[in-house]
């Protein structure tokens, strides 16, 4: 692991420094080539994986384009991140109208409930109260949140370490319902657009499986699909932050967005790949600092944020992908072992 010693704060503004200097070497800039290529390719694997599922038919060898699908809905997801942050076009409605298109029609998540949710995210990073991406629900990761839990939920939390894995396969279901959630609450712009584009995706997607398919070749290849989309997904976004540093709310937007971040490192040789199966997202700390930042721009941003926290005394932390699936396994079982009988604030007071 690689990390730089923290020390106090300096005055002024540490982030306005570093940004003058990024956007001084053009790093702000769009990369509309790259994008016009990376869609295109997005939409092919996904226009190809249900050609082939069409061309096969009612076989169970169609249990292989379920997993070759569900690569391919994780890279649709991950296009859409993208649209969300405006990475891709310099105005609001193309990227918004595109994003539906990926988001709601592609893989039948809702893109304003989950753009809602993660600009909330960004903006508070790994914040017990404020960061959705932390709030209590079936998984537990600050201690406090496990105060009192009884029952199956106390059974979860204690195991949550072990059943991680096994969970994140319900996480495209998941996605599913939250956005129906969403919608139903009637909390978000453009809902009728967002429910009809859910169903038609809804009616088209089990239409396929249940009328090319044999009924129990469906349910199969729905499961498998689900289930390895829900892995793929959470796989790329769960080493980012989960067992990082949770701020108090008093840091600057340099340190909120460093210290709660967490890069994986690839090797020489892995590098380019891993940054292909996270969407980038392995630059995890950039991508935070400059949410707009084109995908390519990430990598070569990294030298100038690495040196810039080095100067500051923040720490910086890239680890290998083990080692990152490692921290967050390790810190799912600290807040289980430590929410355990914990039923005060006093009995919890170890730490999150």
């Amino acid at each position: 692991m690689t990390t730089t010693t923290e020390r106090p704060r300096t005055a002024g503004s540490d982030f306005a420094e570093l940004n003058r200097r990024v956007t001084r070497a053009g790093l702000l800039e769009r990369k509309p080539a790259y994008y016009a290529v990376r869609l295109t390719a997005v939409a092919l694997m996904l226009i190809g994986g249900w050609t082939a599922f069409f061309l096969i038919g009612s076989s169970w060898w169609n249990l292989v384009t379920a997993a070759f699908l569900a690569v391919a809905f994780t890279q649709v997801a991950l296009v859409a991140h993208d649209l969300a942050h405006r990475q891709v076009f310099r105005t609001k409605r193309p990227g918004e109208i595109t994003g539906r298109i990926a988001g709601n029609l592609g893989v039948g998540m809702s893109y304003g409930w989950w753009m809602d949710k993660h600009t909330r995210h960004h903006n508070n990073p790994n914040h017990d109260d404020l960061d959705p991406d932390v709030a209590p629900e079936v998984l537990i990761w600050a201690t406090r949140s496990a105060w009192g839990r009884r029952g199956l939920k106390a059974f979860v939390t204690r195991h949550q370490a072990g059943l991680f894995f096994p969970l994140l396969t319900l996480l495209g279901i998941d996605l599913k319902l939250s956005s129906v959630k969403a919608l139903i609450r009637g909390d978000m712009k453009r809902r009728n657009l967002e429910a009809g584009l859910l169903i038609i995706h809804a009616i088209c997607y089990l239409g396929a499986l249940f009328l090319v398919l044999s009924p129990l070749q469906a349910i199969a290849f729905l499961v498998v699909h689900q289930a390895l989309f829900g892995v793929y997904l959470g796989m790329t976004f769960a080493p980012n932050h989960k067992g990082m540093p949770h701020p108090d709310g008093t840091e600057d937007y340099l340190r909120k967005q460093v210290l709660t971040s967490r890069n994986v490192r690839g090797g020489r040789l892995t590098d380019r790949p891993l940054h292909w199966l996270m969407g980038g997202l392995n630059h995890q700390i950039e991508h935070h600092l400059f949410p707009s930042m084109a995908r390519p721009h990430l990598a070569q941003v990294q030298p100038l944020v690495r040196a810039h926290c080095a100067a500051h005394g923040v720490a910086y932390t890239e680890v290998g992908p083990v080692a990152a699936y490692v921290a967050v396994i390790d810190h799912l079982s600290h807040v289980g072992l430590r929410g355990r009988n914990t039923t005060c604030p006093l009995a919890g007071a170890l730490g999150r």
